[in-house]
């Protein structure tokens, strides 16, 4: 990671080291707050980040479930994820807008009343998991930790504390040697990564889980659509993990991740252990949607 100079914060625009949430905060101390993970990428054309509109939409809705008021609208949070990725002189960058708590004991717990601060963060961040993980895959391995019941925590909330979950599980399975972590429902069926959504392909059909116990992820819908318009049938279906093991390729997918091909899961080879004919065309596809060289998708990108 490679950090920006300037954030963007309730309004202005101020130097990085400014920025200070008190230890006592309601988000420090709860993880009462929500965020967003939006990526920009180097076009032709300049600048453009990827589907900008959705991602602030999607903040909105995390905050509106938490009872977090957002003092700004979405095309105001537009506007100033514009002038957060000018301040900083990326080429590409990742950015992360923050909805907090900026007070401490006045919300008795009723976050309706809790003073809301806003920032947005810019940096360099390159490659989420390595960078070999696009040419070769990346190895797999189940959690232990289960992804959270939807009537635990608000799972299509973007909440800065459902993340101790993913944490937990991502941590687990770096320090057994795989890349990252796999983790399955309070039913024992696949639900996803610790920040990517898992699709895997079987008989030339593209299968992912439904959004019953995930995020809404962006990515996800961005792949579903691609997929579909290359005329490769998809649909969504909840399924075990041993049907994983057994399926010809297997893909993570998010803003972070971006699609990042699975070789192997709980040491079993996926496919022929390396990335599948359908993962590196929708990844192909992918990379040139993002990067402003596929006119169909032209709407997705936000110019800066």
């Amino acid at each position: 990671m490679i950090k920006g100079k300037k954030i963007w914060l309730n309004g202005r625009i101020v130097d990085w080291e400014e920025v200070r949430v008190h230890i006592v905060s309601e988000t420090f101390s709860y993880g009462y707050g929500v965020f967003e993970g939006i990526r920009c990428y180097k076009t032709k054309d300049g600048r453009a980040v990827f589907r900008l509109h959705e991602h602030m939409e999607r903040l909105i809705n995390s905050a509106k479930i938490l009872f977090l008021n957002i003092p700004y609208s979405r095309d105001e949070l537009i506007g100033a994820a514009h002038e957060a990725v000018k301040a900083n002189n990326f080429e590409e960058c990742y950015i992360r807008p923050y909805v907090y708590v900026s007070t401490y004991g006045e919300s008795t717990w009723d976050f309706r009343k809790a003073a809301v601060d806003v920032a947005i963060a810019v940096w360099d961040w390159g490659t989420y998991i390595k960078e070999k993980a696009v040419s070769e895959g990346i190895r797999v391995k189940t959690s232990s930790y289960t992804r959270h019941h939807v009537n635990v925590n608000m799972t299509k909330s973007k909440a800065n504390a459902n993340y101790i979950n993913f944490a937990l599980a991502r941590g687990e399975a770096l320090r057994a040697g795989f890349d990252e972590a796999l983790l399955l429902d309070v039913n024992g069926l696949v639900a996803e990564g610790p920040v990517e959504n898992i699709f895997m392909v079987k008989r030339g059909e593209i299968i992912t889980p439904p959004l019953t116990y995930i995020l809404e992820g962006i990515t996800r819908d961005s792949i579903l659509t691609i997929a579909s318009d290359q005329g490769i049938q998809c649909r969504e279906e909840s399924f075990t993990r041993d049907q994983l093991y057994t399926s010809e390729e297997v893909f993570f997918c998010g803003t972070a991740a971006e699609v990042t091909p699975v070789r192997e899961i709980d040491y079993i080879q996926i496919g022929l252990g390396t990335p599948g004919p359908i993962t590196k065309k929708l990844m192909n596809l992918f990379f040139d949607v993002v990067c402003g060289r596929e006119e169909r998708y032209m709407k997705w990108l936000f110019y800066v």
